[in-house]
Protein backbone atom coordinates (compact mmCIF):
# COMPACT_ATOMS: atom_id res chain seq x y z
CA UNK A 1 0.00 0.00 0.00
CA UNK A 2 1.31 3.56 -0.65
CA UNK A 3 2.16 5.52 2.10
CA UNK A 4 0.17 8.77 2.93
CA UNK A 5 2.24 11.71 2.73
CA UNK A 6 3.22 13.04 5.98
CA UNK A 7 0.18 15.31 7.95
CA UNK A 8 1.07 19.32 7.29
CA UNK A 9 3.21 20.07 9.78
CA UNK A 10 1.14 22.96 10.85
CA UNK A 11 -1.38 20.18 11.96
CA UNK A 12 0.62 19.46 15.13
CA UNK A 13 0.22 22.62 16.85
CA UNK A 14 -3.35 22.92 16.22
CA UNK A 15 -5.52 24.64 18.91
CA UNK A 16 -9.01 24.17 17.63
CA UNK A 17 -12.18 26.36 18.08
CA UNK A 18 -16.14 25.10 16.80
CA UNK A 19 -17.86 28.01 15.38
CA UNK A 20 -21.52 27.31 15.31
CA UNK A 21 -22.45 30.01 12.98
CA UNK A 22 -26.02 30.51 13.01
CA UNK A 23 -25.17 31.44 16.88
CA UNK A 24 -22.04 32.73 17.34
CA UNK A 25 -21.95 36.68 16.15
CA UNK A 26 -24.47 38.22 13.65
CA UNK A 27 -23.61 41.26 11.80
CA UNK A 28 -26.59 42.59 10.46
CA UNK A 29 -29.27 41.91 13.20
CA UNK A 30 -31.65 39.40 11.61
CA UNK A 31 -30.97 37.17 14.37
CA UNK A 32 -29.16 34.71 12.84
CA UNK A 33 -25.33 34.45 12.91
CA UNK A 34 -22.98 34.79 9.49
CA UNK A 35 -20.00 35.11 7.71
CA UNK A 36 -19.59 38.91 8.67
CA UNK A 37 -20.17 38.34 12.10
CA UNK A 38 -16.97 35.41 12.75
CA UNK A 39 -14.63 37.72 10.91
CA UNK A 40 -15.56 40.86 12.81
CA UNK A 41 -15.07 38.29 16.03
CA UNK A 42 -11.75 37.13 14.93
CA UNK A 43 -9.74 39.43 17.39
CA UNK A 44 -11.15 37.45 19.91
CA UNK A 45 -9.63 34.36 18.88
CA UNK A 46 -6.64 35.29 18.08
CA UNK A 47 -6.42 37.15 21.22
CA UNK A 48 -7.20 33.66 22.74
CA UNK A 49 -4.72 31.97 20.84
CA UNK A 50 -6.76 29.53 18.64
CA UNK A 51 -5.09 28.90 15.06
CA UNK A 52 -7.73 26.93 13.51
CA UNK A 53 -11.51 26.94 13.10
CA UNK A 54 -13.90 24.95 12.04
CA UNK A 55 -17.27 25.86 11.01
CA UNK A 56 -20.49 23.70 11.41
CA UNK A 57 -22.05 23.38 7.76
CA UNK A 58 -22.54 26.45 5.96
CA UNK A 59 -24.01 25.33 2.39
CA UNK A 60 -27.30 25.89 0.53
CA UNK A 61 -30.03 24.29 2.93
CA UNK A 62 -33.33 23.69 3.71
CA UNK A 63 -32.27 23.84 7.25
CA UNK A 64 -34.22 20.57 8.71
CA UNK A 65 -31.09 19.57 10.72
CA UNK A 66 -28.98 22.91 10.89
CA UNK A 67 -27.06 22.75 7.60
CA UNK A 68 -26.47 18.74 7.59
CA UNK A 69 -28.98 18.38 4.96
CA UNK A 70 -27.31 20.22 2.46
CA UNK A 71 -29.35 21.28 -0.87
CA UNK A 72 -26.42 22.83 -2.82
CA UNK A 73 -22.49 21.71 -2.04
CA UNK A 74 -20.93 24.34 -4.51
CA UNK A 75 -23.44 27.42 -2.88
CA UNK A 76 -23.02 29.00 0.46
CA UNK A 77 -26.34 29.02 2.50
CA UNK A 78 -27.61 33.10 1.48
CA UNK A 79 -28.41 33.61 5.72
CA UNK A 80 -24.64 33.44 6.41
CA UNK A 81 -23.63 35.86 3.30
CA UNK A 82 -22.55 34.75 0.07
CA UNK A 83 -19.10 33.70 -1.04
CA UNK A 84 -17.13 36.44 -1.10
CA UNK A 85 -17.95 36.97 2.64
CA UNK A 86 -16.66 33.43 2.94
CA UNK A 87 -13.60 34.01 0.92
CA UNK A 88 -13.04 37.51 2.85
CA UNK A 89 -13.57 35.34 6.07
CA UNK A 90 -10.74 32.84 5.01
CA UNK A 91 -7.99 35.95 4.08
CA UNK A 92 -8.98 37.85 7.34
CA UNK A 93 -8.31 34.76 9.25
CA UNK A 94 -5.06 33.90 7.70
CA UNK A 95 -3.83 37.40 8.46
CA UNK A 96 -4.54 36.46 12.28
CA UNK A 97 -2.66 33.25 11.64
CA UNK A 98 -5.61 31.23 11.64
CA UNK A 99 -6.89 29.05 9.04
CA UNK A 100 -10.57 27.61 8.69
CA UNK A 101 -12.28 24.61 8.00
CA UNK A 102 -15.99 23.72 6.61
CA UNK A 103 -18.11 21.13 8.00
CA UNK A 104 -18.08 18.49 5.04
CA UNK A 105 -21.86 16.18 4.86
CA UNK A 106 -20.03 13.21 2.91
CA UNK A 107 -22.44 10.43 3.38
CA UNK A 108 -26.58 11.97 2.66
CA UNK A 109 -28.06 15.08 1.18
CA UNK A 110 -31.29 17.30 1.76
CA UNK A 111 -33.68 15.59 0.14
CA UNK A 112 -34.22 18.75 -1.69
CA UNK A 113 -31.22 18.45 -3.54
CA UNK A 114 -31.23 18.78 -7.21
CA UNK A 115 -29.60 14.78 -7.35
CA UNK A 116 -32.53 13.71 -5.47
CA UNK A 117 -35.13 14.62 -7.38
CA UNK A 118 -33.66 13.57 -9.85
CA UNK A 119 -33.04 10.02 -8.98
CA UNK A 120 -36.48 10.33 -6.94
CA UNK A 121 -38.14 10.52 -11.01
CA UNK A 122 -35.64 8.06 -12.79
CA UNK A 123 -35.58 3.93 -11.71
CA UNK A 124 -32.02 4.16 -13.70
CA UNK A 125 -30.28 6.59 -11.73
CA UNK A 126 -28.41 4.93 -8.60
CA UNK A 127 -26.75 8.37 -7.19
CA UNK A 128 -28.83 7.48 -3.97
CA UNK A 129 -29.51 3.37 -2.05
CA UNK A 130 -33.43 2.99 -3.96
CA UNK A 131 -35.21 -0.58 -3.59
CA UNK A 132 -37.10 -1.90 -6.35
CA UNK A 133 -40.39 -1.50 -5.43
CA UNK A 134 -41.00 -5.12 -6.11
CA UNK A 135 -41.39 -6.36 -2.42
CA UNK A 136 -41.64 -4.11 0.65
CA UNK A 137 -39.08 -2.05 1.69
CA UNK A 138 -36.70 -3.03 4.99
CA UNK A 139 -37.18 -1.13 8.04
CA UNK A 140 -35.73 2.53 7.67
CA UNK A 141 -36.57 3.49 4.21
CA UNK A 142 -38.50 6.04 3.37
CA UNK A 143 -41.20 5.95 0.46
CA UNK A 144 -40.23 6.78 -2.89
CA UNK A 145 -41.91 10.94 -3.30
CA UNK A 146 -41.42 10.93 -6.72
CA UNK A 147 -42.36 8.96 -10.05
CA UNK A 148 -40.03 5.92 -9.09
CA UNK A 149 -41.46 3.29 -7.40
CA UNK A 150 -39.92 1.90 -4.28
CA UNK A 151 -37.89 3.78 -1.23
CA UNK A 152 -35.28 5.53 -0.31
CA UNK A 153 -32.57 4.99 2.80
CA UNK A 154 -31.84 8.21 4.61
CA UNK A 155 -28.92 8.18 6.65
CA UNK A 156 -30.36 10.30 9.36
CA UNK A 157 -33.97 12.25 9.10
CA UNK A 158 -35.74 11.13 6.57
CA UNK A 159 -35.37 14.10 4.61
CA UNK A 160 -31.75 13.21 4.53
CA UNK A 161 -31.28 10.55 2.15
CA UNK A 162 -28.26 8.59 2.31
CA UNK A 163 -26.01 9.04 -0.83
CA UNK A 164 -24.97 5.66 -2.58
CA UNK A 165 -21.30 4.34 -2.19
CA UNK A 166 -22.45 1.30 -2.80
CA UNK A 167 -22.95 -2.05 -0.35
CA UNK A 168 -19.83 -4.45 0.72
CA UNK A 169 -22.61 -7.05 0.76
CA UNK A 170 -24.62 -8.66 -1.53
CA UNK A 171 -28.21 -10.07 -0.30
CA UNK A 172 -30.32 -12.73 -2.44
CA UNK A 173 -33.35 -10.93 -0.66
CA UNK A 174 -32.39 -7.06 -1.83
CA UNK A 175 -31.26 -7.49 -5.56
CA UNK A 176 -31.23 -3.77 -5.69
CA UNK A 177 -28.00 -3.37 -3.18
CA UNK A 178 -25.07 -2.08 -5.69
CA UNK A 179 -21.44 -3.09 -5.22
CA UNK A 180 -19.49 -0.29 -4.18
CA UNK A 181 -17.49 -0.20 -8.47
CA UNK A 182 -21.34 0.68 -9.61
CA UNK A 183 -21.65 3.57 -11.46
CA UNK A 184 -23.48 6.01 -8.54
CA UNK A 185 -20.98 5.30 -6.15
CA UNK A 186 -18.16 6.16 -8.27
CA UNK A 187 -20.48 9.01 -9.41
CA UNK A 188 -20.35 10.21 -5.88
CA UNK A 189 -16.60 9.53 -4.87
CA UNK A 190 -15.87 12.07 -7.76
CA UNK A 191 -18.31 14.36 -6.71
CA UNK A 192 -16.92 14.30 -3.41
CA UNK A 193 -13.31 15.39 -5.02
CA UNK A 194 -15.07 17.95 -6.61
CA UNK A 195 -16.66 19.51 -3.54
CA UNK A 196 -13.34 19.57 -1.60
CA UNK A 197 -11.22 20.66 -4.86
CA UNK A 198 -13.65 23.99 -5.26
CA UNK A 199 -13.26 25.04 -1.69
CA UNK A 200 -10.25 24.02 -0.56
CA UNK A 201 -9.29 26.49 -4.28
CA UNK A 202 -11.47 28.86 -1.73
CA UNK A 203 -8.31 29.24 0.75
CA UNK A 204 -10.22 26.50 2.81
CA UNK A 205 -7.43 24.62 4.82
CA UNK A 206 -9.51 21.07 5.07
CA UNK A 207 -12.57 19.91 6.72
CA UNK A 208 -14.36 17.82 9.09
CA UNK A 209 -16.24 15.03 7.30
CA UNK A 210 -19.67 14.46 9.35
CA UNK A 211 -20.57 10.70 9.83
CA UNK A 212 -17.33 9.55 8.01
CA UNK A 213 -18.13 5.82 9.00
CA UNK A 214 -21.48 5.59 7.11
CA UNK A 215 -20.76 5.53 3.28
CA UNK A 216 -20.62 1.98 2.85
CA UNK A 217 -23.41 0.14 3.98
CA UNK A 218 -23.70 -3.49 5.34
CA UNK A 219 -19.86 -2.92 6.01
CA UNK A 220 -18.16 -5.35 8.42
CA UNK A 221 -15.45 -3.66 10.31
CA UNK A 222 -15.81 -0.47 7.52
CA UNK A 223 -13.68 -1.90 5.45
CA UNK A 224 -15.20 -0.49 1.98
CA UNK A 225 -15.67 2.80 3.45
CA UNK A 226 -11.75 3.09 4.84
CA UNK A 227 -11.19 2.11 0.92
CA UNK A 228 -13.19 5.27 -0.21
CA UNK A 229 -11.17 7.30 2.40
CA UNK A 230 -7.71 5.90 1.49
CA UNK A 231 -8.42 6.88 -2.00
CA UNK A 232 -9.67 10.44 -1.04
CA UNK A 233 -6.52 10.83 0.84
CA UNK A 234 -4.12 9.88 -2.06
CA UNK A 235 -5.77 12.57 -4.11
CA UNK A 236 -5.58 15.07 -1.09
CA UNK A 237 -1.72 14.45 -0.68
CA UNK A 238 -1.11 15.02 -4.54
CA UNK A 239 -3.83 17.60 -5.16
CA UNK A 240 -4.00 19.92 -2.24
CA UNK A 241 -0.64 18.86 0.33
CA UNK A 242 -1.07 21.53 3.30
CA UNK A 243 -4.77 20.52 3.29
CA UNK A 244 -6.34 18.44 6.45
CA UNK A 245 -9.41 15.64 6.85
CA UNK A 246 -10.61 15.62 10.25
CA UNK A 247 -13.25 12.86 11.11
CA UNK A 248 -16.18 12.21 13.24
CA UNK A 249 -15.50 8.74 13.20
CA UNK A 250 -14.97 8.48 16.95
CA UNK A 251 -12.68 5.83 16.47
CA UNK A 252 -8.85 7.12 15.40
CA UNK A 253 -7.41 3.22 15.79
CA UNK A 254 -9.25 2.79 12.40
CA UNK A 255 -9.89 6.63 10.93
CA UNK A 256 -6.42 7.64 11.11
CA UNK A 257 -5.26 4.72 9.17
CA UNK A 258 -7.88 4.44 6.34
CA UNK A 259 -6.80 8.05 5.24
CA UNK A 260 -7.60 11.16 8.30
CA UNK A 261 -5.15 13.34 9.18
CA UNK A 262 -6.98 13.32 12.68
CA UNK A 263 -10.49 12.08 14.62
CA UNK A 264 -12.05 13.51 17.62
CA UNK A 265 -12.93 11.51 20.55
CA UNK A 266 -16.79 11.47 20.42
CA UNK A 267 -19.57 11.31 23.80
CA UNK A 268 -22.15 9.60 22.09
CA UNK A 269 -22.00 5.83 21.06
CA UNK A 270 -21.00 2.66 22.63
CA UNK A 271 -18.12 1.61 24.39
CA UNK A 272 -15.33 2.04 21.81
CA UNK A 273 -16.37 4.60 19.96
CA UNK A 274 -18.10 6.85 23.38
CA UNK A 275 -16.49 5.55 26.60
CA UNK A 276 -13.62 7.74 26.07
CA UNK A 277 -14.84 10.97 26.04
CA UNK A 278 -17.87 10.33 28.60
CA UNK A 279 -15.16 8.87 31.05
CA UNK A 280 -14.23 12.56 31.09
CA UNK A 281 -17.10 15.01 30.87
CA UNK A 282 -20.38 13.45 31.04
CA UNK A 283 -22.33 13.71 33.87
CA UNK A 284 -25.77 12.23 32.68
CA UNK A 285 -27.42 15.80 31.94
CA UNK A 286 -28.01 17.79 28.73
CA UNK A 287 -27.55 15.35 25.62
CA UNK A 288 -26.08 12.52 27.63
CA UNK A 289 -28.36 9.41 27.87
CA UNK A 290 -27.80 6.51 30.46
CA UNK A 291 -27.88 4.21 27.93
CA UNK A 292 -25.00 4.84 26.26
CA UNK A 293 -22.61 2.81 28.57
CA UNK A 294 -23.06 5.10 31.66
CA UNK A 295 -19.85 5.75 33.61
CA UNK A 296 -18.71 7.88 36.30
CA UNK A 297 -16.74 10.69 35.21
CA UNK A 298 -13.55 11.81 35.93
CA UNK A 299 -14.28 15.22 35.82
CA UNK A 300 -17.27 15.06 38.72
CA UNK A 301 -17.07 16.64 42.43
CA UNK A 302 -17.57 13.40 44.04
CA UNK A 303 -14.57 11.69 43.16
CA UNK A 304 -16.37 8.46 42.06
CA UNK A 305 -15.15 8.67 38.51
CA UNK A 306 -11.28 7.91 37.25
CA UNK A 307 -9.02 8.95 34.49
CA UNK A 308 -8.29 5.09 33.88
CA UNK A 309 -10.32 4.12 31.53
CA UNK A 310 -9.60 7.93 29.09
CA UNK A 311 -5.82 6.82 29.23
CA UNK A 312 -6.35 3.13 28.67
CA UNK A 313 -8.31 4.36 25.46
CA UNK A 314 -6.21 7.30 24.18
CA UNK A 315 -3.03 5.02 24.69
CA UNK A 316 -4.81 2.11 22.57
CA UNK A 317 -5.35 4.52 20.11
CA UNK A 318 -2.27 6.61 19.87
CA UNK A 319 -0.04 3.61 19.91
CA UNK A 320 -1.90 3.36 16.53
CA UNK A 321 -2.05 6.65 15.41
CA UNK A 322 1.61 8.05 16.12
CA UNK A 323 3.36 9.41 13.23
CA UNK A 324 0.37 8.98 11.18
CA UNK A 325 -2.36 11.07 12.80
CA UNK A 326 -3.80 12.82 15.71
CA UNK A 327 -6.19 12.32 18.02
CA UNK A 328 -8.78 15.28 19.10
CA UNK A 329 -10.35 16.28 22.34
CA UNK A 330 -13.04 18.23 22.29
CA UNK A 331 -15.08 20.65 25.03
CA UNK A 332 -17.98 19.31 23.51
CA UNK A 333 -19.96 20.50 20.38
CA UNK A 334 -23.34 20.93 18.88
CA UNK A 335 -24.15 17.40 19.54
CA UNK A 336 -23.63 17.24 22.86
CA UNK A 337 -24.31 19.25 26.46
CA UNK A 338 -21.11 21.82 26.90
CA UNK A 339 -18.97 21.02 30.01
CA UNK A 340 -21.00 23.68 31.86
CA UNK A 341 -23.93 21.18 32.66
CA UNK A 342 -26.50 20.28 35.02
CA UNK A 343 -25.08 20.61 38.57
CA UNK A 344 -21.30 21.00 37.05
CA UNK A 345 -20.39 24.76 38.77
CA UNK A 346 -18.10 27.18 37.19
CA UNK A 347 -15.26 26.06 39.89
CA UNK A 348 -15.09 23.07 37.93
CA UNK A 349 -14.19 24.15 34.71
CA UNK A 350 -10.48 25.67 35.25
CA UNK A 351 -9.29 21.99 36.34
CA UNK A 352 -11.14 20.93 33.35
CA UNK A 353 -9.15 23.27 31.06
CA UNK A 354 -6.13 22.26 32.66
CA UNK A 355 -6.15 19.16 31.24
CA UNK A 356 -7.17 19.61 27.92
CA UNK A 357 -4.62 22.02 27.18
CA UNK A 358 -1.93 19.91 28.66
CA UNK A 359 -2.79 16.36 27.28
CA UNK A 360 -1.22 14.85 24.07
CA UNK A 361 -3.95 15.59 21.87
CA UNK A 362 -5.19 18.60 19.63
CA UNK A 363 -7.73 19.87 21.90
CA UNK A 364 -10.73 21.83 20.28
CA UNK A 365 -12.89 24.24 21.96
CA UNK A 366 -16.26 24.24 21.21
CA UNK A 367 -17.40 28.39 20.95
CA UNK A 368 -18.61 29.71 24.17
CA UNK A 369 -17.08 27.07 26.58
CA UNK A 370 -13.67 29.53 26.99
CA UNK A 371 -16.02 31.73 29.05
CA UNK A 372 -18.16 28.60 30.53
CA UNK A 373 -21.55 29.24 28.97
CA UNK A 374 -24.07 26.94 30.34
CA UNK A 375 -26.12 24.07 28.67
CA UNK A 376 -29.75 25.55 28.76
CA UNK A 377 -32.19 22.58 29.26
CA UNK A 378 -35.48 22.65 28.02
CA UNK A 379 -35.49 24.68 24.70
CA UNK A 380 -37.93 24.43 22.06
CA UNK A 381 -36.67 22.59 18.90
CA UNK A 382 -34.74 24.37 16.13
CA UNK A 383 -33.66 22.88 12.77
CA UNK A 384 -34.15 19.40 14.25
CA UNK A 385 -32.35 19.95 17.59
CA UNK A 386 -34.69 17.72 19.85
CA UNK A 387 -34.25 14.40 19.07
CA UNK A 388 -36.61 13.15 22.08
CA UNK A 389 -36.92 13.83 25.43
CA UNK A 390 -33.39 12.70 26.75
CA UNK A 391 -31.69 14.09 23.37
CA UNK A 392 -32.16 18.11 23.06
CA UNK A 393 -29.56 19.54 21.67
CA UNK A 394 -30.86 23.14 21.37
CA UNK A 395 -28.90 23.92 24.45
CA UNK A 396 -25.46 23.84 23.31
CA UNK A 397 -26.34 26.32 20.54
CA UNK A 398 -27.40 29.33 22.11
CA UNK A 399 -26.13 32.31 21.37
CA UNK A 400 -22.23 33.32 22.27
CA UNK A 401 -22.50 35.73 24.93
CA UNK A 402 -20.38 38.51 24.02
CA UNK A 403 -21.79 41.12 25.93
CA UNK A 404 -24.45 41.89 28.64
CA UNK A 405 -26.63 44.26 26.64
CA UNK A 406 -29.86 42.25 25.06
CA UNK A 407 -29.22 39.52 23.28
CA UNK A 408 -26.16 39.39 23.62
CA UNK A 409 -25.43 40.60 20.24
CA UNK A 410 -28.28 38.90 18.19
CA UNK A 411 -31.72 40.80 17.38
CA UNK A 412 -34.34 40.63 20.19
CA UNK A 413 -37.56 40.82 17.78
CA UNK A 414 -39.60 37.58 18.22
CA UNK A 415 -39.94 37.39 14.15
CA UNK A 416 -37.12 36.84 13.83
CA UNK A 417 -35.28 35.63 16.77
CA UNK A 418 -32.59 31.92 15.77
CA UNK A 419 -32.44 30.98 19.20
CA UNK A 420 -33.77 32.87 22.30
CA UNK A 421 -30.79 35.01 23.40
CA UNK A 422 -30.32 35.10 27.03
CA UNK A 423 -31.31 37.28 29.11
CA UNK A 424 -28.22 39.18 31.03
CA UNK A 425 -28.19 37.48 34.72
CA UNK A 426 -25.44 37.80 37.64
CA UNK A 427 -24.63 33.98 36.82
CA UNK A 428 -24.16 33.92 33.29
CA UNK A 429 -20.72 34.74 31.59
CA UNK A 430 -19.86 36.78 28.71
CA UNK A 431 -16.66 37.78 26.82
CA UNK A 432 -17.29 41.51 27.85
CA UNK A 433 -16.70 41.36 31.48
CA UNK A 434 -14.48 38.22 31.36
CA UNK A 435 -12.04 40.66 29.34
CA UNK A 436 -11.96 42.52 31.95
CA UNK A 437 -11.28 40.24 34.78
CA UNK A 438 -7.69 38.84 34.83
CA UNK A 439 -8.85 36.30 36.99
CA UNK A 440 -11.89 35.03 34.92
CA UNK A 441 -12.12 31.26 33.45
CA UNK A 442 -11.50 33.31 29.31
CA UNK A 443 -8.08 34.46 31.50
CA UNK A 444 -6.98 31.66 32.35
CA UNK A 445 -7.81 29.38 29.25
CA UNK A 446 -5.49 32.24 27.34
CA UNK A 447 -2.51 31.33 29.25
CA UNK A 448 -2.87 27.68 28.88
CA UNK A 449 -2.77 28.11 25.15
CA UNK A 450 -0.13 30.21 25.54
CA UNK A 451 1.71 28.14 27.76
CA UNK A 452 1.22 25.48 25.63
CA UNK A 453 1.83 26.57 22.39
CA UNK A 454 5.11 28.55 24.01
CA UNK A 455 6.53 24.66 25.80
CA UNK A 456 6.38 21.67 22.76
CA UNK A 457 6.93 19.62 25.66
CA UNK A 458 3.54 20.12 26.61
CA UNK A 459 2.16 19.91 23.07
CA UNK A 460 0.28 17.27 20.91
CA UNK A 461 4.08 15.83 20.32
CA UNK A 462 5.19 15.78 23.71
CA UNK A 463 5.94 12.68 25.71
CA UNK A 464 3.95 11.82 28.76
CA UNK A 465 4.17 9.46 31.55
CA UNK A 466 1.19 9.01 34.13
CA UNK A 467 2.54 9.05 37.67
CA UNK A 468 -0.87 8.91 39.78
CA UNK A 469 -4.17 7.57 37.91
CA UNK A 470 -6.26 8.86 40.78
CA UNK A 471 -6.85 11.40 42.79
CA UNK A 472 -5.27 14.21 41.97
CA UNK A 473 -4.24 13.15 38.70
CA UNK A 474 -0.76 13.76 38.02
CA UNK A 475 1.04 12.96 34.84
CA UNK A 476 4.44 14.42 33.43
CA UNK A 477 5.23 15.81 29.78
CA UNK A 478 8.38 15.83 28.12
CA UNK A 479 10.30 14.22 31.45
CA UNK A 480 10.01 18.05 32.69
CA UNK A 481 6.58 19.28 33.14
CA UNK A 482 4.48 17.80 36.49
CA UNK A 483 0.97 18.31 35.65
CA UNK A 484 -1.55 18.06 38.66
CA UNK A 485 -5.61 17.90 38.35
CA UNK A 486 -8.10 17.23 41.45
CA UNK A 487 -11.16 17.52 39.45
CA UNK A 488 -13.33 16.46 43.00
CA UNK A 489 -14.48 18.93 45.69
CA UNK A 490 -12.19 16.84 48.82
CA UNK A 491 -8.59 17.79 48.76
CA UNK A 492 -6.24 14.68 47.80
CA UNK A 493 -3.28 14.02 48.56
CA UNK A 494 -0.50 12.16 46.80
CA UNK A 495 3.50 10.96 47.60
CA UNK A 496 5.36 13.18 45.48
CA UNK A 497 7.15 11.43 43.02
CA UNK A 498 10.82 10.98 42.70
CA UNK A 499 11.01 13.80 39.94
CA UNK A 500 10.59 16.51 42.08
CA UNK A 501 12.21 15.26 45.58
CA UNK A 502 15.41 17.37 44.13
CA UNK A 503 14.22 20.60 44.75
CA UNK A 504 10.85 22.78 44.24
CA UNK A 505 9.31 23.06 41.29
CA UNK A 506 8.50 26.52 39.49
CA UNK A 507 4.47 26.99 39.42
CA UNK A 508 3.41 27.91 35.55
CA UNK A 509 0.16 28.14 35.59
CA UNK A 510 -1.34 27.09 39.40
CA UNK A 511 -4.15 27.19 41.83
CA UNK A 512 -4.85 24.83 44.60
CA UNK A 513 -1.74 22.71 44.18
CA UNK A 514 1.32 22.59 46.64
CA UNK A 515 4.12 20.37 46.15
CA UNK A 516 6.75 19.68 48.49
CA UNK A 517 9.04 16.79 48.47
CA UNK A 518 6.69 14.42 50.81
CA UNK A 519 3.49 14.96 49.20
CA UNK A 520 1.83 16.60 46.17
CA UNK A 521 -1.30 18.31 47.29
CA UNK A 522 -4.28 19.54 45.37
CA UNK A 523 -7.44 20.97 47.13
CA UNK A 524 -10.67 20.75 45.84
CA UNK A 525 -11.28 21.46 41.80
CA UNK A 526 -7.22 22.50 42.33
CA UNK A 527 -4.59 22.45 39.48
CA UNK A 528 -1.01 22.97 38.42
CA UNK A 529 1.49 22.92 35.79
CA UNK A 530 5.22 23.17 37.25
CA UNK A 531 8.41 23.02 35.53
CA UNK A 532 10.57 20.48 36.92
CA UNK A 533 13.78 22.54 35.15
CA UNK A 534 15.86 20.91 32.68
CA UNK A 535 16.58 17.43 31.91
CA UNK A 536 20.05 16.19 33.55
Amino acid sequence: MTPFRPAPAWLADAVFYQIYPQSFADSDGDGIGDFNGITRRLDHLAWLGVNTVWLNPCFASPFRDAGYDVSDYLAVAPRYGTEDDLAALVEEARRHGIRVLLDLVAGHTSDQHPWFTASADDPEDDRYIWTDGTRPAPAGFVASPGARPGAYLPNFFDSQPALNFGYARAHPAEPWRRPVDAEGPRANRAALRAVMDHWLGLGLAGFRVDMAASLVKDDPGTVETSRIWTETRHWLDAAHPDAVLLSEWGDPAVSVPAGFHGDFFLQFGGPTVGRPLRSLWNNREGTDADEWDPVDCFFDPSGRGSPRPFVAAWQEASAVVAGRGFVALPTANHDFARLNCGPRTPEQLPAAFAFQLTWPTLPAIYYGDEIGMRFVPGLPDKEGSVLGPRYNRAGSRTPMQWDAGPGAGFSTAPADRFYLPLDPAPDRPTVAAQRRDEGSLLHLVRRLIALRQATPELGSAGTVAVLHDGHPFVHLRGGRYLVVVNPRLETATVDAPAAVRGGPPRPLEVSGVRIDEHAVTADGFGYGVFDLGPLA
